[in-house]
């Protein structure tokens, strides 16, 4: 016997696939951000990659904390990960869906004692991030995404999920609030930001300047310095599912999943600008 299953029944079981699937992202984050703040206060050495980053052990426990638990969820599923990139361990191919992580986004904000770093993991289908989670540890701040929308999450003091507050970014208005890089601020970003009519600069690290449009606290993040997409994904993720939005300077969304780029190296981002609704 065949059954058809009708296209509200099929929409139902993708949206509970999505939640599953988001579920895990923020029980993973939770993990991850708990071993990050251990060895942030036990303190640690600070080691370089190839490009001259910064790297640590909270960078990588964190990833492999992260990784275990989404493939023995979903082994079928491609993962690119900061670390393991970095280390040359990339998948030969992505399929139409995979994960993107950032273990430890704000690496130098960490080594300066700054709270500005942020746990990330999000799934990218067909070039779009569609589900992100972003924690940081540090101020608790938790922001998660699926296609069903964006919230900012109330945590515990033993981190259990005790609420869930729906957030959308809001339509800017003169003067607006722009979020800038703490550690990545550039020319071109100070032309950016003297060329329209800020009336607030925010200088904030890592993948939080998402999340501040999202959450309707800044209306613009322009970014004209080198990001990779594990950098931007999960972020991105939660803005686009608050409303916003995140498009390269020819006005395209910004795309994911990018290799054999003529002028830059596999997953490398193009200067982008991000905005609320």
């Amino acid at each position: 016997m065949s059954v058809t299953l009708s296209k509200s029944n099929t929409t139902t079981a993708a949206a509970s696939d999505d939640s599953a699937m988001q579920s895990l992202f923020e029980r993973l984050a939770l993990a991850a951000g708990r071993k990050v703040m251990e060895v942030f206060h036990a303190g640690c050495e600070v080691g370089s990659k190839a490009d001259a980053s910064p790297v640590t052990e909270a960078d990588r426990e964190s990833e492999r904390i992260i990784l275990e638990g989404l493939r023995a969820a979903y082994p079928s599923i491609a993962c690119v990960a900061e670390e393991e990139a970095a280390g040359g361990i990339l998948p030969v191919d992505l399929g139409e869906a995979f994960f993107l992580v950032d273990p430890l986004d704000g690496t130098k904000e960490f080594i300066n004692r700054s709270g500005d770093f942020t746990v990330n993991i999000a799934l990218v289908r067909n070039g779009v991030p569609e589900i992100g989670v972003v924690y940081a540890p540090m101020s608790r701040r938790f922001f998660s995404a699926s296609p069903a929308g964006a919230q900012s999450l109330v945590l515990d003091a033993t981190d259990g999920i005790t609420g869930r507050d729906d957030i959308s970014a809001r339509v800017g208005s003169p003067p607006l609030t722009i979020v800038a890089s703490r550690s990545h601020r550039t020319p071109e970003t100070d032309r950016f930001i003297q060329s329209v009519e800020a009336g607030e600069i925010v200088s904030v690290g890592s993948s939080l300047k998402f999340c501040l449009l999202a959450c309707g606290e800044a209306d613009l993040y322009p970014r004209f310095g080198r990001t990779m997409e594990w950098d931007t994904a999960a972020g991105d993720a939660v803005l686009r599912a608050a409303g916003g939005s995140t498009v390269t300077l020819d006005g395209a969304p910004l795309a994911y999943g990018k290799r054999n780029q003529a002028h830059d190296s596999d997953f490398a981002n193009p200067y982008f600008i991000s905005r609320g609704a």
